[in-house]
């Protein structure tokens, strides 16, 4: 699989807080239709330790971010997601979750573009922040 260096950069940072089993990062912008994309990115852990996921959401919410985001653990899969697209699409589990990033895409660059600003500073938090060894 090739990856971009902003994909590298966030299994880096992910990586940091223990074995990555799956990754997923979306493109940032569509070649196809030259326009940016909402920024989202799903991964599991393969031995999730106990604290980590609050760990993680602790240091993108003391983040001055443009917009709001949230880490869902409803699922198998974690995923860190601007709140927008999941109150839009009502969850992660919704179908319309793909019509939901679509319709942004199409209709909100501006969001896109604050969000894809926000993910890169939520990355580069992820990783410095600070782990300690118990």
């Amino acid at each position: 699989m090739i990856m971009s260096s902003r994909g590298e950069q966030a299994v880096q940072a992910l990586s940091r807080f223990g074995e990555l089993a799956w990754f997923k990062l979306p493109t940032e912008f569509n070649a196809a239709y030259g326009y940016a994309q909402v920024p989202y990115m799903g991964w599991r852990y393969a031995f999730p330790e106990e604290g980590v996921a609050q760990l993680i959401e602790a240091a993108v919410r003391a983040l001055p971010t443009q917009v709001d985001w949230e880490i869902d653990r409803t699922r198998r899969n974690w995923v860190l997601v601007p709140t927008r697209v999941l109150r839009e699409a009502h969850g992660l589990a919704d179908p319309s979750f793909r019509d939901v990033v679509h319709s942004i895409n199409v209709q909100d660059q501006e969001f896109c573009l604050k969000a894809l600003s926000d993910f890169e500073l939520i990355i580069q938090h992820l990783l410095r922040v600070h782990i300690s060894e118990d």
